[in-house]
This record gives C-alpha cells, structure tokens and sequence, in this order.
C-alpha cells in the first residue's frame, strides 16, 4: 500500500483514477466543506471529467463514508460531528490494533528499518513545530499517517489494511480541519511507539496506540470545531 498523497498525480493513473484521489483529497483537506453541495456541471469543469464519470466517483465515495447521496438531490460532501469522529477512531483503533500485532509477530528487519525510517521525518518535522520554526501542520499531518501505516505495513491481511487506509482517510480529514499540533506528548508518544514496535512489545505497543489515538481525538474535539 502507496503513502498517502495529498497534491502530486501519480503515473499510470487513469483519468477518472485521478479525478476520484484528487476529489477525495480535496474533500479530506477541507477544500470542499462538510454539507457542500456537489453539482455534476462544477465539477466536471473543475476535474475535468465526464457527468457519467462523475457520478460513479461520487458512488464510491458515498460508500467510502465521504459523501451522501441526497436521492433525487444529487450528492453533498459528509458532515463532521464529534459522534462521527468518535466512531471513526474506535473504528480506527480496532483494525489498527490488530495490524499492529500481526505487524509486530512478522515484520523483518526491513520494516524495521522502514518504522525508524518514517519516525526520522515525523521528528523532524515535530521538532520544528515545538520550537516554534515555521512548518506545515499539513505536512506533519502527512508524516503522522507515514509513520503509523509504517508500523503497521507489515500485517499480511490486504482485506483489513484497505479499510484500514480508508477508515484512515476519514480521521485525517478531521486532522486536516482542525490543523492543530498536540505538542510534545503526541512527538514523545510516537517515539516511545517506535521504540516499543521495534522491540517487539505488542501489548504495550498496542495499548500506548490506543490511549496516543484516543488523546488525539480528544485534541481535535477541544478545537471547538466539530461540536
């Protein structure tokens, strides 16, 4: 499974293939707002596509959880609540949780080196929004997915890491709203989670995700964005 990509087109894409990752992308970064209303003849301007293949990107993304269809009102892009996002990282935690531990029980040395690898970045990028240097909230919010699909890309079940990177999508759009760093606490916990993956650990590793998980929900929520 590819990181996630958020502004570049990648190669071999077909045009509708572009036009469902770059509508996608655009409703997980906030550029179409939850309730908008997706009128075919905009979009189809916009992404430079055909209505017949713009419906059948908005059907899948309805069932991706990014859009509701509106029966004979055509499509909106999904709302954001906190019961939404609360569903959302128990979701989350669950399939994470589980890949975490298959991860664990067969990585190689190769993933290991894989988890430290995506660590580095994500530090580094930490480092600089602790002390105060000017960076990306968006780009830590790219290497915080790196890091955690890192840790758990060596789960051997494709089925559970699909819905996984999906389930995934849906909690970085409301990251990606909020564009809200927790600070040290989230940079000290991905270390000690670094730490406890390449060790081994599984249960502390899992239960150090659940509480890192859950204490970044509770962050976003304290926004006051999504009440």
């Amino acid at each position: 499974m590819t990181p996630k990509t958020f502004f570049a087109d990648l190669d071999g894409e077909s045009v509708g293939d572009t036009a469902l990752r770059r509508i996608r992308s655009d409703i997980i970064r906030g550029q179409l707002r939850p309730n908008e209303r997706l009128k075919l003849d905009g979009l189809r301007t916009a992404y430079g596509v055909s209505v017949t293949t713009l419906r059948e990107i908005l059907n899948r993304l309805v069932v991706e959880g990014f859009v509701v269809a509106e029966g004979q009102r055509g499509f909106e892009v999904a709302p954001v609540s906190e019961a939404d996002l609360r569903d959302i990282c128990e979701l989350r935690l669950l399939l994470e949780c589980h890949a975490l531990r298959r991860a664990v029980q067969l990585g190689t040395l190769d993933w290991e080196a894989h988890v430290v690898s995506a660590h580095h970045k994500l530090q580094s990028v930490e480092a600089k929004l602790i002390g105060g240097a000017p960076s990306s909230v968006e780009q830590w919010v790219q290497f915080d997915w790196d890091f955690h699909h890192a840790t758990v890309s060596a789960c051997d079940m494709p089925a559970l890491m699909a819905t996984h990177s999906n389930v995934f999508d849906r909690y970085l759009r409301y990251h990606l709203q909020a564009l809200d760093f927790r600070g040290k606490p989230a940079a000290d916990e991905h270390r000690k989670l670094r730490d406890l993956v390449i060790a081994r650990d599984a249960d502390q590793a899992v239960a150090l995700l659940t509480s890192h998980v859950r204490a970044g929900m509770e962050h976003i929520l304290a926004t006051g964005r999504f009440t």
